[in-house]
């Protein structure tokens, strides 16, 4: 079977959010933004796995370009939470670099499948 890198890379960063998470409403009682961040760091991967199944290719681009929209937004939240000293630099650079690798993992899918949709006409 082959390996999905999108995948993987997705289901390994929902769950660190969903531990940030865990932890930010635990110790810091933030709720906020880390519920905001919780719910666009685990939509990546949901959108990731829905794209697996998609009608078709412009299906395909649609929930890759949305996954990369979450991935996006969740930069935001987490650089919020920084900024806002509820996460250290330290805690911040480590799901910041996850969080960074999927962003430029999806602009490379989405333009590849852009370009091969654009060959294909």
């Amino acid at each position: 079977m082959k390996e999905n890198i999108a995948k993987e890379k997705s289901y390994r960063f929902a769950l660190r959010c969903i531990n940030a998470y865990k932890y930010l409403s635990t110790e810091k009682k933030e709720f906020i933004l880390s519920k905001q961040a919780l719910r666009s760091g685990t939509s990546v991967g949901a959108l990731i796995r829905e794209a697996e199944h998609a009608q078709s290719k412009l299906d395909f681009i649609s929930k890759m370009s949305i996954a990369l929209k979450e991935a996006n937004e969740t930069e935001y939240w987490l650089m919020l939470l920084k900024d806002s000293e509820y996460i250290s630099q330290e805690g911040f650079n480590s799901i910041w670099k996850d969080c960074d690798e999927l962003i430029r993992l999806l602009v490379t899918i989405v333009k590849s499948s852009k370009a091969m949709k654009n060959e294909m006409l």
